[in-house]
């Protein structure tokens, strides 16, 4: 019996870690037969747990939603990485998610082994939230992105630029990805042909959502780039690259990814590609970075540093010349 009942944690655990596995797969997993399979799945239902059977080539078994939320298996690490998130949610940039952000922490608080609580509540004790003024996103807007973008479903919707212009999007989603103030999707632009950035919080989508697609080949590191570049460079009217004389990991430590985009050269030198509004603001935040620099583009640029040089050097009062005793 105990043998069994650990046996259903686990298929239980393998249900929800993803979203389809076939009898051959959870067979092979459990260490039992494709019939014991079926009958654990069966004690599953009458738990109350909605786990769905296809038939043919492509079936198998997933756990669907139900009526109510069942029960969920979470390991140590998991545990405390919802814990941190919900603590995190409930000052964070999602709107109306604060209050039940923080009842669904003291429910996993309440039967945290004893062991975790430690590592929650010393990150939570010396953290202190520093809110700004980002804007904030419908959680029913984000939860219908996350669910588009994992069922690789298209996704119609409005979206109003920094402008006010509105337009209507058809997009192949691919990933979210937060910056700590906001949040954007990254997709494919089925009109425009090509990868796009879109902050989550202009963004008005189309309900019943697309047809299904296969999913293009982008890496996490392409979509960290796509995001960094959409808002760090592409938004603005002047677009700058330069050279620094220093390596990646320096320069990447005063310049974030939201505000341009670092590129290794070699040890010693490193690439960076960021956007402004004016030349004479790019020029001004080039030379406060407190890096040697060659400028690759814009050429304008030279004409307009050497200006502001001159102004900087009469701001400056001139050294005092000490008299020499004859």
């Amino acid at each position: 019996m105990l043998e069994t009942s650990g046996r259903l944690l686990t298929l239980l655990s393998l249900l929800q870690s993803r979203r389809h596995w076939t009898g051959v797969q959870l067979a092979e997993r459990l260490g039992v037969t494709v019939r014991t399979v079926r009958r654990d799945v069966d004690k599953l239902r009458n738990l109350g747990y909605p786990v769905n059977a296809t038939l043919g080539v492509a079936g198998g078994y997933a756990l669907g939603a139900g009526a109510q939320l069942p029960p969920l298996l979470l390991d140590d690490e998991e545990a405390v990485a919802v814990a941190v998130g919900l603590r995190t949610a409930a000052g964070g940039t999602v709107a109306g998610i604060a209050e039940s952000s923080l009842r669904a922490l003291a429910k996993l608080e309440q039967v945290l082994p004893s062991r975790l609580r430690p590592r929650v509540k010393a990150l939570q004790q010396v953290t202190v939230p520093l809110i700004g003024g980002a804007p904030t996103v419908d959680p029913e807007v984000l939860t219908a992105v996350a669910a588009v973008c994992r069922d690789h479903e298209r996704l119609r919707f409005g979206y109003q630029d920094k402008g006010g212009a509105s337009t209507i999007r058809t997009t192949e989603p691919h990933r979210l990805v937060h910056t700590g103030r906001r949040w954007y999707l990254v997709a494919w632009d089925i009109d425009r042909d090509d990868w796009r950035t879109f902050r989550v919080d202009r963004m008005s989508p189309r309900i019943p959502t697309g047809p299904r697609f296969k999913p293009r080949d982008l890496s996490d590191a392409d979509v960290a780039r796509l995001t960094s570049t959409g808002i760090s460079t592409s938004v603005y009217r002047v677009q700058g690259r330069f050279v620094l004389h220093a390596p990646a990991a320096e320069v990447q430590e005063v310049v974030p990814p939201t505000a341009g985009v670092v590129e290794s050269i070699d040890d010693r030198t490193c690439r960076l590609i960021v956007g402004s509004p004016s030349l004479e603001q790019m020029a001004v935040w080039i030379a406060l970075l407190g890096f040697d620099f060659d400028i690759e583009e814009p050429a304008e640029l030279h004409k307009v540093i050497g200006p502001i040089a001159t102004r900087l050097n009469r701001a400056s009062p001139p050294a005092k010349q000490t008299r020499r005793r004859r």
